[in-house]
């Protein structure tokens, strides 16, 4: 039999803790147990359950707790929400293990973070937490003198925010990459060179390796899919066995469905979702460059590329765009003939919408899913 919660609070779980005798001693348990179940956001599916291991957490604070210098005077100014790895386990556990003071805000607003920020050390966030700080004048280097270590994660972070983050502030921000089934995997340095548009080497004790269709191994700056092996990495999704196996390869290496390089230095820089790939009339485009590009033209906020069905093509690359403050009206034309000179013509947006903003999960993630059906149904 198995406990249940429903939505309203009661159910068997409820029920049976209710009639146990109080008992505040803690449990002993193995580092392999389970320690919880969290669930995948659902960007490209329906969401699964990873269950993670009492080491898989305490392996990833201890890394972190190392990684980002965390001090016993440190103030995290919390305002993730804690259904995700990130606000739960990234933010909030390893300041429980560093025992670091804590501002929790009930959500991310700007004037609540203003307010608090004199009082923080440490501030972790999304991209749009450090774009809506951006927009607001009263943000500026005295209002961030008291932080001295901002971390982006969770979505990818634009290299135009940035540099305008760092030109207003004088930090750069810490970018990171994780997943909920293997914690943080990767950090750029605390001490050293942070790359914009790279989420830096691997965390120590974590190995990564891109890998082509066949499972080979590739060499530095090749583009691939991005696989890891650590103690970090989740033990399974909840009952889903046939899945759970299809995710991992030989040697415990467990495919991220992300594809990336690593460079020569090992910096590792995403490429985009493998299911986001586009393949149009045989030749692949990834997202992000196109993105990359698009983003560059003045007159461009950002964008989200992704593949559309096309009788000629099997895939069409199409865009969604969202224009500029300033910029009443996009010249689709103009964009495309500046795109032009520095694309192949191959991975030119075959069609351009403009949105007044893109469509996000929670934590920020674009829904590529969402706009490849509602631009799928539309008319052309």
């Amino acid at each position: 039999a198995h406990a249940t919660l429903a939505a309203d609070g009661s159910g068997s779980l409820t029920d049976g803790l209710a009639a146990e005798p109080a008992d505040d001693a803690i449990a002993r348990a193995a580092p392999h147990e389970p320690a919880a179940i969290l669930y995948t956001s659902g960007t490209t599916g329906r969401a699964k359950g990873a269950v993670l291991s009492h080491e898989n957490l305490a392996s990833n604070a201890r890394a972190l707790h190392r990684a980002w210098g965390f001090r016993p005077d440190d103030v995290l100014l919390h305002a993730l929400p804690v259904f995700h790895a990130h606000g739960l386990f990234v933010a909030l556990h390893t300041s429980l293990w560093n025992g670091t003071g804590l501002l929790f805000l009930p959500r991310f607003e700007v004037d609540a973070v203003l307010a608090a920020l004199p009082r923080a050390t440490v501030m972790m966030g999304v991209p749009t937490y450090y774009t809506r700080l951006l927009a607001d004048p009263r943000f500026d280097r005295a209002r961030a003198g008291h932080v001295r270590l901002f971390v982006s994660g969770s979505a990818p972070l634009l290299a135009e925010t940035f540099e305008r983050f760092r030109a207003r502030t004088g930090h750069a921000i810490l970018e990171r990459y994780g997943m909920t089934e293997t914690g943080m995997n990767t950090s750029n340095p605390l001490d050293g060179e942070r790359v914009a548009g790279s989420v830096g080497p691997a965390l120590p004790g974590v190995e990564l390796r891109v890998c082509d269709e066949a499972g080979g191994v590739l060499a530095a700056n090749e583009v691939g899919a991005l696989e890891v092996r650590g103690p970090n990495v989740f033990r399974g999704y909840w009952r889903l066995p046939e899945k759970t196996a299809s995710e991992f390869r030989a040697g415990g290496w467990f495919a991220t469905g992300d594809l990336a390089r690593i460079d020569a230095r090992g910096y590792v820089h995403l490429v985009g979702r493998a299911k986001d790939l586009v393949i149009t009339g045989g030749l692949n485009v990834h997202p992000k460059e196109v993105e990359e590009v698009l983003d560059a033209h003045p007159d461009v906020l950002e964008s989200a590329v992704f593949g559309t069905p096309d009788p000629d093509f099997g895939e069409a690359v199409t865009a969604a765009v969202v224009p500029a403050a300033g910029a009443s009206t996009l010249d689709e034309r103009a964009l495309l003939a500046f795109a032009r000179e520095r694309l192949a013509g191959f991975k030119l947006p075959k069609r351009i919408v403009v949105l007044a903003e893109l469509p996000r999960n929670a934590m920020g993630k674009v829904q590529k899913a969402e706009l490849r059906a509602r631009y799928t149904r539309a008319e052309p």
